[in-house]
């Protein structure tokens, strides 16, 4: 069973609607506030986790440019890239609590890459689909290794859009993949945001991305979401909350938050680039800009946020 990363938009519009519904929600704070919330716990299930020195396979189906590829890569890359004179706060600064559920660093290293241009299995993709074109990834090594899928903005698959934007799931043979895919042109609105504006609840102005693609720094926030999700969770008995292959993970728990002060439509504190005007929160190799989502700490039981 594959676990699906669901797009925050639901999130936002569900509690909207609630407060809509329910106004004295909204306008009666000293009543509330006398109601301790339960902390959120992603339980561990005490199966298998990906630690140590891990290496991601890409399977690049549809055809990126050059730079858009490198963007992904860049990501990737900088997870694990550490330099004392990096701004901060850095991507490996995010990537860093991950150790809190492996229980020691997780190295990423970028393997192969296998560019599918041709549309080998055609446009329009089902979890089979996905299944085949992860499995040309794997060439065999002793380091665990997650392979993963990346769709261009002109591929259908199954549940893109509608449910999902992403997901993650393991092989009869133990073998952990995932796929994105590119919500440029189908679904900027439930799979981009905050670079775009959601087509349910608060409609605020969106965010500029921050390496002027839409549709590729969302795929960077889904990519972050599934591959943390696998790390943490890669054959449905690690850190979850809620029923196996649909439960909350380490950071689709933390939906729709990107800095401090995040409620449904808004995306928190982020800093401003004031040459551009895009939105970031972490910085990665080659001094790239990143907007990543919140990770549940299992240190605090929180949603952690690099700003």
């Amino acid at each position: 069973m594959a676990y699906i990363y669901r797009f925050a938009i639901w999130v936002f519009f569900l509690l909207s609607l609630s407060t809509f519904l329910c106004p004295s929600a909204a306008t009666t704070r000293k009543l509330t506030a006398l109601v301790k919330q339960q902390p959120l716990v992603l339980k561990y299930h005490k199966g298998p986790l990906l630690a140590g020195n891990v290496t991601v396979n890409l399977v690049w189906y549809g055809r990126f440019s050059p730079k858009q590829r490198s963007i992904l890569v860049d990501f990737l890359q900088s997870l694990s890239s550490v330099h004392r004179r990096s701004p901060q706060p850095t991507v490996a600064s995010w990537w860093h609590t991950i150790a809190g559920y492996t229980g020691k660093p997780c190295t990423v290293a970028v393997g192969n890459q296998i560019l599918q241009e041709s549309y080998s299995l055609g446009k329009t993709l089902t979890n089979q689909k996905l299944a085949v074109l992860a499995a040309k990834g794997w060439k065999g090594g002793k380091t665990a290794a997650v392979n993963v899928v990346l769709t261009d903005d002109d591929v259908a698959v199954d549940g893109f859009c509608m449910s999902r934007c992403g997901n993650h799931a393991s092989s009869r043979g133990g073998s952990a993949y995932a796929w994105v895919g590119n919500p440029g042109k189908q679904c900027p609105g439930q799979c981009a945001w905050p670079f775009h504006q959601p087509i349910y609840g608060p409609q605020t102005l969106p965010l500029v991305s921050p390496n002027g693609d839409v549709g590729i720094d969302g795929m960077v926030i889904n990519l972050a979401t599934v591959l943390a999700g696998t790390v943490t969770n890669p054959f449905n008995n690690g850190y979850f909350q809620g029923p196996s292959g649909a439960g909350l993970e380490a950071v689709s728990a933390c939906s729709g938050i990107f800095g401090k002060g995040a409620y449904p439509g808004y995306a928190g504190e982020v800093v401003l680039d004031k040459t551009t005007g895009a939105s970031y929160n972490a910085v990665g190799v080659r001094g790239r800009k990143y907007l990543l989502p919140a990770m549940w700490d299992p240190k605090t039981s929180t949603c952690k946020t690099l700003v």
